[in-house]
């Protein structure tokens, strides 16, 4: 037919063609385009982040000798090993981090389960009241806190005292310092992990449930065998990052108990911040940031080797 090009060839030469003194666009400049739009996240990060991060680490390499820093190599780190401590912080962040999270995130998976019930009515409404704690501001969350484990006249003793049990000493025995702690990060956090579990399982389609139902299962055995395989991934996000808060647990210790009695609520992180800012010996303190790093991902890591499904390996 005259006038049309045979072929996908000719077509393309016609459509590659350019007039007299006609220019290809410069991919160059599009992409410096692109460059000026990223260049204030890129200098917030590179000022506010990754700077940070880079002197730290070479900050735990030296120390503070005649006023002056000097490089000592791996003494700091060499120092952790026999500093008693470090290791308690560690040890009660560990025991903190292996009782609290599990239970946290047991009571936000039963939680998020009965609010898809359709027995639990105005559902919107406990959704609300679950996450506010994630959203209160800090002081007026200790404040509560403190008011209600003060041990002269606090609201928990007043009652367990209406059961005829003895007023305990919440934030003045070891023991129950860390049951106060564990509980109070259980409180503020479970809303959060809660709604993340209620969005995984909103997307699960319902015809596997109802299949399961059709076969004879109950609710019990629903929830155990589709719905939670099935959340497995959710699951190990709340998992991975409930332990990585944990692990850098601060806001509670600092404001409720200041580390004590006896050290039984210092946490690797308030162990940091006491190094630095209070003894200003920030070469050991980035050392010990540098430890909690290593920390984090290898158990990061054995989380996700212990929880990834099978399917994936």
């Amino acid at each position: 037919m005259p006038g049309v090009l045979p072929d996908a060839t000719a077509r393309g030469a016609v459509q590659n063609a350019r007039l007299p003194g006609a220019s290809r666009p410069s991919r160059r400049k599009i992409n410096h385009r692109y460059l000026l739009f990223l260049a204030p996240a890129l200098v917030l990060f590179a000022v506010f982040q990754a700077y940070p991060i880079v002197r730290s680490l070479i900050l735990s390499f030296q120390s503070r000798e005649g006023g002056e820093l000097a490089w000592v190599g791996f003494r700091q780190y060499e120092r952790l090993i026999g500093d008693p401590n470090f290791w308690l912080a560690l040890g009660n962040t560990l025991i903190i981090l292996v009782i609290q999270v599990p239970l946290m995130l047991l009571i936000a998976l039963v939680v998020a389960s009965a609010l898809r019930s359709s027995y639990v009515k105005l559902k919107t409404g406990f959704r609300l009241i679950y996450f506010l704690p994630a959203v209160t501001a800090l002081l007026a969350y200790a404040i509560v806190f403190r008011a209600l484990l003060n041990g002269d006249s606090g609201v928990a003793n007043q009652i367990i005292g209406m059961f005829g049990v003895e007023p305990i000493n919440w934030l003045g025995d070891p023991f129950w310092a860390r049951v106060s702690l564990i509980s109070a990060v259980t409180w503020r956090w479970m809303g959060y992990n809660m709604v993340i579990m209620l969005a995984g399982m909103s997307s699960i389609d319902p015809s596997v449930r109802e299949a399961a139902t059709m076969d004879g299962a109950n609710a019990g055995q629903t929830f155990r065998y589709i719905t939670v395989p099935l959340l497995k991934p959710v699951i190990l996000f709340c998992v991975v990052t409930s332990t990585i808060g944990t692990l850098q647990m601060f806001d509670e210790p600092y404001i409720l108990t200041q580390g004590g009695p006896a050290g039984a609520t210092l946490t690797i992180v308030l162990y940091l911040y006491r190094t630095a800012f209070k003894s200003l010996d920030f070469g050991y303190a980035s050392a010990i940031a540098w430890v909690l790093v290593i920390i984090v991902m290898i158990i990061a890591l054995i989380q996700m080797r212990l929880l990834r499904d099978k399917d994936d390996e």
